[in-house]
């Protein structure tokens, strides 16, 4: 009766166990399809994202590309333009250098300075020479320097302002050379402009190559060396009682009043 009883119970067990499997299976069926769909969606959502990467490279390819040509002809234009410029520079130079050359031949420029006729005497040392007979009557441009020159060399003009009682460098040429002797009229590198009233300097090497003589004007001297943006006083310069007058003085377009 008890082995009855036992089978009865086992028999029992298989069936419900029998029963409840099925289900698990379904289960788990049921969830390897959901993660199969979602993985079939993820590679194609990895699919598109790769499309998508490749036309993005693509496009940033074009674009990289199209960048290069636009900066080739940015440059390929503003080397156009810069050496268009450059050559209308020189040529507008060649006419103002041609325009300033006749003028000063033709005689046609004004004129500020000590009258160019032979004088005697030189100065030995080197000698910075300030005319303060002749100040700029007028503002306007200085396009050159005239001489009566008694031998070669080289020389260069300053423009002096009068500060109080000092006068201060504001310009200076560049060394004018002078390659002959007698008359000469010979353009500054660069123009310059000036005030009414400023005063001509000229720095001489040592011999000199402008003659002087003494009684007829008013030029100081000093053997210091003042150079741009420096000052001297003007009790500093001397020759007052000399009365020194120079064979030189500069040319230039000075405004009418």
């Amino acid at each position: 009766m008890k082995l009855k009883t036992l089978s009865a119970v086992v028999i029992c067990s298989a069936l419900l166990t029998a029963c409840q499997t099925p289900p698990d299976i379904k289960k788990l069926q049921d969830q390897n399809a959901t993660l199969e769909q979602r993985l079939s969606k993820a590679n194609s959502e990895i699919g598109t994202l790769q499309a998508d990467k490749k036309s993005l490279e693509n496009d940033n390819a074009e674009l990289n590309r199209v960048i290069s040509v636009l900066g080739q002809e940015k440059s390929s234009h503003v080397e156009s333009s810069i050496n268009l410029r450059s050559e209308v520079r020189q040529f507008v130079q060649m006419q103002v250098d041609a325009l300033k050359q006749f003028l000063l031949d033709s005689d046609l420029l004004d004129y500020v300075g000590g009258e160019l006729v032979m004088r005697p005497s030189m100065d030995a040392e080197p000698m910075l020479v300030v005319d303060l007979s002749n100040p700029a009557p007028r503002s306007g441009v200085l396009t050159g320097v005239g001489g009566y020159f008694k031998q070669t060399g080289s020389f260069t003009v300053k423009v002096m302002r009068q500060v109080g009682e000092e006068l201060v460098v504001v310009w200076e040429s560049q060394p004018v050379a002078v390659e002959e002797v007698g008359i000469q009229r010979l353009n500054f590198a660069i123009s310059v402009g000036i005030q009414k009233g400023d005063f001509l300097a000229y720095a001489f090497p040592a011999g000199g190559i402008v003659g002087y003589d003494r009684g007829t004007a008013s030029t100081r001297f000093t053997q210091k060396a003042v150079g741009l943006g420096e000052t001297i006083r003007l009790g500093a310069l001397d020759g007052a009682d000399e009365r020194r007058a120079y064979s030189v003085g500069v040319f230039g377009l000075l405004n009418r009043e």
